[in-house]
């Protein structure tokens, strides 16, 4: 199969150590995702990001034709393959934040106390 620069492949990974996560394609191409391009974030362990055997997608940022080896990025694509959680909705429950609201002022009162307690404890 022919690789291009710039497109988005599926592939299973095949390691992953602490500079980057290794890529399988088929019996004759394979490919590296440099720690760089795992994520805009600081990457403390690519172990966070995918495990061996997975099925990722990647995108291609390099072809090596003679090696066979492809430079990989992960950066700005959804890669995970049939991993992504929906959103839950979050709901307010009956009481909302009226408990927070209500017992907001009484806790305000009860600190500012105690901080006058602690300046002037000859005031007592």
């Amino acid at each position: 199969m022919a690789y291009n620069k710039g497109e988005i492949v599926k592939g299973t990974v095949s390691g992953v150590e602490p500079y980057g996560i290794f890529v399988k394609f088929d019996d004759s191409y394979n490919g590296l995702i440099h720690i760089s391009e795992i994520s805009n974030r600081f990457v403390k362990s690519p172990n966070h990001y995918a495990e061996v055997g997975e099925t990722i997608y990647t995108e291609i940022i390099d072809v090596d034709e003679k090696n066979h080896r492809l430079k990989l990025s992960i950066k700005n694509i959804k890669y995970k393959v049939g991993k992504y959680n929906k959103r839950v909705e979050i709901k307010e429950t009956e009481t909302g934040f009226k408990t927070l609201k209500a017992k907001l002022p009484i806790w305000i009162n009860e600190n500012i106390e105690n901080h006058k307690k602690e300046l002037n404890p000859i005031d007592k």
